[in-house]
């Protein structure tokens, strides 16, 4: 139970002592474990630290304003506020920094990301939701500067959902809205478009966001001179300051050091964020950074002899302390005695944390000393292999890489040395790898019953009668059984409301379903996903829409940094399953080509990334993802939405499948592997290229993240040993991923009696108008020139050459 200290109202001046005296205990355990990693750091234990030491008293705080329910989106400066809430301890604080792969004992990322970054757990061992009211939920933090806030915008605006829209089930999500969401920030990462982008959409969108700006005047070396207008954001956001009959922000501003204002201002924040759903951004000013900015640096080098005495002086644990003496809640000998006991407790949770670390390393290399002394008795190379062993067991503190590449270097000087000690050697680094391999990799996608991959396929069905329609009939069709059998389902764009998108694919549902569930937002792509981020992960299904594919990049640092990592980074623990919808392929011009897909799929591995050729097939995918966990990016055919379609008689209940190809025309000369768009001017090409007796297997993609996970296109060059890629991205784009998976995680150079083709667009981006496109892009007569070529290398009295 959070206690507030007030003690006018609420507490006697012995139970105001002992709550000040235990968040003093608090802040100095913090500050102490700062202190001890960075040492652990230089020392070489660790490999980099970056700590929340000067932020603590502001953290204390914050907690207490914090209810069960609500989520932060933090800075990885923010151990005091976990340390507060009762999330993290010395052990796992420790734990973090020596990455111990053990989610049990690190329970933030399981070694994954390094200490600093901070979570909870809203899944349980299965993948199922936990109760979110009934605990304090930290979404997982990320590095990049600001990436924490369009994921923040969209934790705040799921409690106004869950307020406004009825006919959720919402029982584990939220209690009436009542959530408030909670951001920290650096000042200088305040300079960041994306937290300007991330003020000025909750300043629209009016939803319980807080938003702590941590303010120590520098951002790594540079003063803020450097960063911001005014040396003071808070000054220039102003305008922001909502007013009688205006909305906008609460802006509020308190000293970091003074903990009965800050425990004051905290309290007053909250009220006006649950209560009223407006946002409130607090400006924590007067920090210091004790260590400077991480352990890669010093702060000395940057500030000024008087900066650095003012920072002494300002600290705010020794002003904490110094007002808890001058109010008489403690005495200097108490406090002494106090800081004695912590620095111990802290030395000790450190040591135990390295141990338990270091314990399972240590019974590896036991094992494998072992298995040396054995090999060593049989191998010519006796003496090299003892010599690895001791080398091995001299190291006082020995990772796992040092016994894994000990094991493998001895197995390479001893290959021709047959005998059971050799074999049992290869089967030990054979086990490791697989017992060890997994605490690094797992998780990037759902490992569920819910995985995508695992929804089967059910096929559109037709009547007799059924209609030839726009495909765009069928994408709004299908989306309005969507928004009616899901009622958690919302979709949110440029765009996408009053006029239903700019291809009409929404038409008409925002009338039937309200402002809330289908949305116009502002141009602001980072904080459209950032929106949908946040609202996943309180167990919301959002649909972001981004305009355009090439718009997406505004977006991609969130998508590829956030969303795409989420999964992994927290060892299966949250997720986020966002669908972002897009539309893309053969449109002209310079930024609206639509087709940079290589550059995306080398940056977003963790989600799905669909290329479906027709609306039908895009339809199918958007009910696949719904009955699944995971996000996934859809890329609908800009041009297919006039483009006519029979009417299936089953919408809404009718998937595509995840990472299944489909082979569109069968063939025995050649396979022609494409998608999207384009895979229209490949089947025309198929057809054109039968009048010179040339069979064509044509192969639709479908789904380039996952990629054919029944190896069907394989089977198909086993038939034809031959293939072509198309492809209208640039060269060495999405179809280097497409070759590369297909020779070589395929195996497919074993059928191929030709070389192995990629046909592309050219190398710049497309050319505006119908020519520009024509001269850019592949088009039907590059594909027929690109496989009648290949044939006629094959025989060229068949095919004479063409030109």
């Amino acid at each position: 139970m959070q206690t507030i200290p007030d003690l006018k109202n609420n507490m006697s001046f012995e139970d105001f002592k002992t709550e000040v005296l235990n968040d003093y205990k608090i802040a100095v355990t913090s500050r102490e474990c700062s202190l001890l990693g960075r040492r652990e750091v230089l020392t070489g234990k660790a490999k980099f630290g970056i700590f929340g030491d000067g932020k603590e008293v502001p953290q204390l705080a914050m907690a207490k304003a914090f209810f069960k329910g609500d989520f932060r989106s933090g800075y990885y400066r923010d151990q005091t506020f976990m340390m507060a809430l009762g999330e993290l301890t010395i052990e796992q604080f420790f734990a973090g920094l020596y990455a111990n792969t053990d989610l049990e004992l690190e329970p933030m990322s399981a070694g994954r990301q390094m200490g600093g970054h901070f979570t909870t757990h809203s899944l349980d061992e299965h993948g199922n939701w936990k109760d979110l009211t009934k605990q304090y939920n930290s979404s997982a933090d990320i590095s990049p500067t600001a990436g924490q806030m369009p994921r923040l915008l969209g934790l705040a605006q799921a409690s106004k959902i869950y307020r406004n829209v009825q006919g959720i089930d919402a029982d584990n999500f939220s209690i009436n809205g009542n959530e408030v969401a909670w951001g920290t920030i650096g000042n200088a990462s305040t300079s960041e478009g994306l937290f300007f982008e991330t003020i000025n959409a909750a300043g629209v969108l009016q939803v319980p966001m807080v938003i702590s700006i941590w303010d120590d005047e520098y951002g790594i070396s540079v003063h803020a001179k450097h960063q911001t207008t005014k040396e003071n954001i808070s000054e220039i956001l102003k305008g922001f300051q909502r007013s009688s009959d205006k909305n906008g922000y609460e802006i509020l501003r308190v000293k970091g050091w003074d903990y009965a204002n800050l425990v004051e201002t905290y309290q007053e924040a909250a009220a006006i964020a649950r209560e009223e759903h407006v946002p409130v951004l607090i400006h924590v000013l007067e920090l210091t950074q004790p260590q400077g900015h991480s352990t890669s640096g010093s702060h000395e080098r940057y500030k000024t002899k008087n900066r650095l005495n003012w920072e002494t002086e300002h600290d705010c644990n020794a002003k904490m302390r110094a007002w808890m003496i001058e109010s008489g809640i403690a005495t200097n000998e108490v406090l002494t005695d106090i800081e004695r006991t912590i620095k111990r407790e802290v030395r000790d949770g450190k040591k135990a944390a390295w141990d338990t670390f270091l314990a399972p390393v240590i019974k590896d290399r036991q094992e494998l000393a072992t298995l040396l002394t054995a090999l060593a008795s049989k191998s010519r190379n006796a003496d090299y292999i003892i010599k690895a062993k001791n080398s091995l067991l001299a190291l006082e503190e020995p990772t796992r890489k040092d016994v894994l590449s000990t094991a493998r270097r001895v197995l390479h000087h001893n290959i021709d040395n047959a005998s059971i000690e050799r074999d049992n050697l290869a089967n030990w680094i054979n086990k490791n790898f697989k017992e060890t391999q997994p605490k690094f990799s797992s998780h990037l996608y759902s490992e569920t019953d819910k995985s995508a991959k695992n929804i089967k396929e059910v096929k559109a069905t037709y009547d007799v009668e059924s209609q030839l329609v726009d495909g765009r009939i069928i994408i709004r069709d299908n989306f309005d059984f969507i928004f009616n059998k899901y009622p958690e389902t919302l979709i949110f764009g440029e765009d996408t409301g009053h006029i239903g998108d700019v291809n009409q694919g929404l038409e008409g549902l925002q009338d039937k379903y309200g402002e809330l569930r289908v949305a116009d937002t502002g141009i602001r792509e980072a904080t459209i996903v950032g929106q949908g981020i946040g609202m996943a992960m309180r167990g919301l299904r959002p649909i972001a829409e981004i305009q355009y594919l090439d718009y997406l990049m505004y977006a991609l640092q969130i998508i590829s940094d956030d969303l795409a990592t989420l999964h992994y980074r927290t060892k299966g623990r949250q997720k986020a399953p966002l669908i972002i919808r897009t539309r893309g392929h053969r449109l002209e011009g310079i930024w609206h080509s639509g087709s940079q897909l290589g550059g995306i799929l080398n940056l977003v591995r963790g989600i799905h990334v669909l290329v479906p050729r027709n609306m039908t097939k895009a339809a199918g995918f958007y009910n696949t993802l719904l009955q699944s966990d995971e996000p996934a990016l859809v890329v609908e055919c800009l041009n297919g939405y006039r483009l006519k379609e029979k009417m299936p008689n089953n919408i809404g209940a009718f998937k595509t499948p995840i990472g299944v190809v489909e082979t569109v025309k069968h063939g025995n000369d050649i396979t022609l592997v494409s998608y999207g768009s384009t895979l229209r001017i490949v089947e025309q090409a198929a057809k054109e290229l039968q009048m010179v007796d040339i069979d064509a297997e044509v192969i639709d993609i479908q789904s380039l993240l996952p990629f054919d996970i029944n190896h069907d296109i394989v089977k198909s060059i086993s038939k034809t040993n031959r293939v072509l890629v198309i492809d209208e991205d640039v060269p060495g784009g999405a179809s280097a991923y497409i070759l590369n998976e297909i020779l070589n995680t395929q195996n497919a150079y074993q059928f191929l009696d030709s070389q192995p083709k990629t046909l592309t667009a050219k190398e710049h981006r497309p050319a505006y108008g119908t020519d520009g496109d024509y001269f850019s892009k592949p088009s039907i007569e590059d594909v027929f020139e690109a496989v009648y070529n290949i044939m006629h290398e094959l025989s060229p009295n068949d095919f004479p050459k063409l030109r």
